[in-house]
């Protein structure tokens, strides 16, 4: 059965497994410095190692309980969050107008269009909850 592991600063999703009488731990996913598991994820261990059990629904639920710090309490992982919006912002500004008009994959446009869409939205969402918070004042405007 497949577990979640830490090891330095990220989580793995391992399994282990007896060879010659030792036990020897299957590297399944590298699942970051906070242990996310998504669809991307799970497909992933799908193709690679079909034949090992994963209880999925039982290690997303470990994982958002157990393994995920409050976010308030670890700074580090906000000066990085700042540091990602940071480089995210100055990548989306870079695209240019020309540029993303030729380009051929339609399938590659259309999900480009939908993630900055998303992005918005979540942005949208956030900042309404933290002027409701009261951590924006009425007259500043988050953006």
């Amino acid at each position: 059965m497949a577990f979640i592991r830490k090891r330095g600063n990220a989580y793995y999703l391992v399994h282990n497994i007896r060879r010659d009488g030792r036990v020897l731990q299957l590297h399944l996913a590298c699942l970051g410095r906070r242990p996310l598991i998504n669809e991307d994820v799970i497909q992933g261990v799908k193709a690679k190692h079909p034949f090992v059990r994963v209880d999925w629904d039982g290690l997303k639920e470990k994982a958002s309980r157990e393994f995920v710090k409050p976010i308030e309490n670890d700074s580090e992982f906000l000066r990085q969050l700042i540091t990602q919006v940071r480089n995210c912002h100055l990548n989306i500004a870079d695209l240019q107008l020309p540029w993303f008009e030729i380009i051929r994959e339609r399938e590659l446009k259309t999900q480009l269009l939908t993630e900055l869409k998303l992005l918005r939205g979540t942005l949208d969402v956030k900042l309404h909850s933290s002027r409701r918070s009261g951590y924006l004042s009425l007259g500043e405007k988050p953006y």
